[in-house]
């Protein structure tokens, strides 16, 4: 893996891509124009797909190889890797009597209500994990230091791919787990040794032991991933920076993601979610959730003011994860979800996925088992010629036969099995976006949904319907939204240290030590990255709580002082319950800093509905059948090149372009703003 260094990325052409289970997306952003592009994944090797986009949209922009000024890439291998189990053999050196830290948790069941659910395998199985006479006591004075024959002796019984080290309260003194560690090393050459404290120094050693597992577990496969994906781009002759989208919607280099590659597990996700927290700035749009709906799933989001919600309480393959992350909710199917019915003789919807192979029955690549796309088509709102720009036919006739065939015994047609499918859908959407939206104290009235993805825009005015949203809009090109976020994505990377003191004179002088560290840390490593950035920014936040509480809340801090700092809880605690409580004395648990390195200017402004000066004519307007609202309905057929700011039309209609369809029921008004947006109202 290497880090190409470019001079001004903001002024060449630079390619966002995002790899999904179905469909591989990219976004072209040259300084008069943005262009996208859709290609088929290649399951077997992502990269086969990657290279084969990336020489199509250069072709299309007429520019060659060699002229991509960077490339920003965002990937799910490390995701799937992590769900399948099919990461690299591992081994956990833990502090004596630690060794069933992953078997215990924190002791809790996957469910309360299902007394069959099985807790999630370990990454690290039981035989793989040995004790080290090594610990700290949570002041960071050493309570046990291994001699080398202790060592030795560890080390004899490790036979693995990579080990984590583990030591108790290893956050309050990196170092030394960091020399533990590096002795380990010593006597195990070839394999790979990380110390959890130097992945992630935080609190909390069984969420920090995760972390440091997966990171070892998904690196192996990442570390090759890597190396294929600059082989392909040299093959073709592109010499640009790769740029690896991360799970925070920021980006980091390609020896970035190979050290830390759990960084990127949810990174295409994220980078959509940073393309409409922009989209909702230069549109002002004060309330947004995102409507991420692919092949495989479908995700949401929340932004307020234009800031995507982050968190680190989030779980991967049922495992809970600690790092920062933008907050994506799963909430149900894609267009790839296959319609069955199950053992009791009930509809359904999903959750398995026919994929980019075979796909929809209506691929015609030997697909039989119906899916959300296939019950588009039969619905008429999908045109079986119209699919990606003309570019694949799809068979409605195929689509027909596999809807009645699953129908049959249940007594429906094809029509009535596809209208009911997506009733189903839409309700267990509607049901998780609801379920989302309360518990952050929100009214979906006061939303706006931003869809993307290639079924988003589909989707969307079926599941604002039924949750109450009034307002959809949908960007120019929403089918590669996600893209479009990792092409505009700035270097981003954060940092933690806990410190778990009292608010007073001392802990306050700690927290400026610790945050001092920290943005330290953090320019050198914006320095690493091999890529030019403007001046970076530095956010400062920390996890605070009242003595006795059992939990925190993250709080944003401007000046570090007792005084500023209580002020700051108070403020967010009386926000979040009503009241505040000036008595108690405050805990500082986990100082957080966040470093920004921005990488590219706005995009160009699109001029049309249509991808921004795209060669294309609009075509005039027809009608087609549509089955909406439970009724056959004549729907306006318009074309979104075709459409300007300031059009206005009201629904039923269809909206075709390229890379998805936009569905508008009667009811909803259409309005194309001056960004190329559809503001579609109730």
């Amino acid at each position: 893996m290497t880090s190409r260094p470019i001079a001004d990325p903001s002024i060449a052409a630079r390619a966002g891509i995002d790899v999904g289970g179905t469909f591989t997306d990219f976004v072209l952003v040259l300084p008069d124009r943005v262009l996208h592009h859709k290609e088929p994944s290649t399951p077997g090797d992502p990269t086969v797909a990657v290279a084969r986009g990336l020489a199509a949209i250069a072709a299309r922009a007429g520019i060659a190889p060699g002229e991509f000024g960077a490339i920003a890439h965002g990937t799910t291998i490390g995701l799937n890797t992590i769900i399948q189990r099919r990461g690299a053999r591992l081994a956990l050196a833990v502090t004596e009597g630690y060794r069933d830290i992953l078997e215990i948790g924190r002791s809790r069941m996957p469910s309360s209500f299902d007394l069959h659910a099985a807790k999630e395998e370990p990454l690290v199985p039981r035989e793989a994990v040995v004790e080290l006479p090594a610990r700290l006591r949570p002041d960071g004075t050493a309570a046990r230091i291994p001699s080398d024959a202790e060592l030795a002796a560890a080390a004899a019984g490790i036979d693995a791919d990579a080990v984590a080290v583990v030591v108790l309260h290893a956050h309050t003194d990196p170092g030394f787990e960091a020399g533990v560690a590096a002795r380990l090393a010593e006597l195990l050459p070839g394999t790979e040794v990380a110390a959890s404290a130097t992945v992630w120094p935080e609190v909390r050693e069984y969420e920090r032991t995760l972390v440091t597992c997966m990171n070892a577990y998904i690196q192996p496969l990442m570390h090759a991933y890597f190396a294929r994906l600059e082989q392909r781009l040299a093959e073709l002759g592109i010499t640009a920076p790769v740029t690896i989208t991360g799970s925070n919607g920021g980006a980091l280099s390609v020896r970035a993601a190979g050290d830390r590659p759990l960084e990127t597990v949810l990174s295409g996700p994220a980078s959509g979610v940073t393309a409409a927290a922009a989209l909702a700035a230069e549109a002002g749009i004060a309330r947004l959730v995102t409507f991420d709906m692919g092949g495989t799933s479908s995700d949401i989001s929340v932004a307020v003011a234009g800031v995507p919600e982050i968190t680190t309480s989030t779980t991967i393959g049922g495992l809970p994860l600690v790092l920062p992350v933008v907050a994506v909710d799963a909430i149900g199917a894609g267009g790839g979800s296959v319609v069955r019915v199950d053992d009791q003789g009930l509809l359904k919807v999903g959750p398995d996925s026919a994929g980019a192979d075979p796909g929809p029955a209506a691929y015609g690549r030997g697909g039989t088992r119906p899916t959300v796309t296939d019950c588009y088509l039969r619905t008429g709102l999908l045109s079986p010629t119209g699919f990606l720009g003309g570019r694949m036919t799809l068979d409605a006739a195929a689509a027909d036969r596999v809807l009645t065939e699953v129908g049959a015994g249940l007594g429906l047609d094809g029509l009535a099995t596809a209208a009911a499918a997506l009733r189903i859908a839409t309700a267990g959407m509607a049901v998780e976006l609801r379920k989302v939206l309360v518990q952050r104290g929100f009214d979906p009235a006061e939303f706006t949904l931003v869809p993307f993805g290639g079924a988003g825009p589909t989707h969307a005015a079926a599941l604002a319907e039924e949750v109450g949203i009034t307002e959809i809009v949908v960007p120019p090109a929403a089918a590669t939204f996600c893209a479009q976020g990792a092409a505009t994505a700035d270097l981003r990377r954060d940092f933690a240290r806990s410190l778990r003191r009292p608010l007073d004179e001392a802990g306050i002088a700690r927290l400026r030590e610790i945050v001092a560290d920290l943005e330290q840390q953090a320019r050198t490593w914006l320095a690493e990255q091999g890529v030019a950035t403007g001046e970076p920014r530095l956010t400062v936040s920390a996890d605070l709580s009242y003595h006795g509480q059992a939990f925190e809340l993250r709080v944003p801090l401007d000046v570090l002082t007792v005084d500023a700092v209580s002020a700051a809880l108070h403020t967010e605690h009386e926000r979040l319950y009503g009241f505040r409580d000036p008595q108690t004395p405050i805990r500082v648990g986990t100082a957080r800093l966040t470093v920004v390195g921005p990488l590219v200017t706005a995009l160009p402004r699109a001029t049309s509905g249509g991808v921004a000066a795209r060669p294309e004519t609009a075509v005039p307007a027809a009608t087609r059948p549509a089955f909406l609202g439970g009724q056959w309905v004549s729907a306006r057929i318009l074309h979104r090149a075709g459409l300007r700011a300031g059009d206005r039309f009201d629904g039923p209609a269809i909206v075709e372009q390229e890379d998805t369809t936009v569905v508008v029921p009667g009811g909803w008004t259409v309005t194309v703003d001056e960004f190329g947006n559809l503001r579609v109202r109730r």
